[in-house]
């Protein structure tokens, strides 16, 4: 596996599987994005049709077929010449913003799962020593005085490896585009 990619939990072993897990909440996703239950499940059909031609390639299954579904919605849209209502048709002022869900979107959740997971890839990149002090800072919240105390470093030499930790896991992540 490259270094920026995630794998999903859970790992699918089949697309039976990942048809019984995903068919749902993937309706859904297309309902909210094309507002019609018809065109929805016709791109769902579509999205697990093409996966299953290309099952043993797709890395990703959760997030292909998210992404899979934003790209055909986009494409409906389109051709459709549709502008998406903020207000669907038949109700009144602000029903629709109290259906709503005001959570991420799945493929907003898996980019963050996936910037996660790419920052643990970043700390682990970095030798034991900076690893500790990233441990002590973060996760034991302690201040740089409690470090020098514990690790027999000085002050200004614990700020002075945190920096350049902090620093390379930024450009860590600038290269993997997940910060600009």
């Amino acid at each position: 596996m490259r270094p920026t990619e995630v794998s999903e939990p859970p790992e699918w072993e089949s697309i039976e599987e990942l048809f019984a897990a995903l068919e749902s909440p993937l309706l859904a996703y297309a309902y909210r994005l094309v507002g019609s239950a018809g065109v929805a499940e016709d791109m769902v059909q579509e999205a697990f049709m093409k996966l299953q031609a290309q099952f043993e390639q797709v890395q990703q299954p959760r997030r292909w077929l998210y992404r899979t579904i934003h790209n055909q919605s986009l494409n409906h849209l389109r051709q459709a010449g549709k502008i998406v209502p903020l207000i669907l048709p038949g109700e009144e002022g602000g029903a629709a913003a109290e259906t709503a869900d005001a959570g991420p979107l799945p493929d907003e959740l898996l980019a963050r799962w996936e910037g996660i997971d790419l920052v643990r890839l970043s700390v682990a990149n970095l030798d034991e020593r900076e690893r500790e002090l990233i441990r002590l800072k973060f996760h034991e919240e302690l201040s740089y005085q409690e470090i020098s105390a514990r690790t027999g470093l000085k002050v200004g030499h614990v700020g002075y490896l945190l920096h350049h930790a902090l620093k390379e896991i930024g450009q860590e992540l600038a290269r993997n585009g997940v910060v600009s």
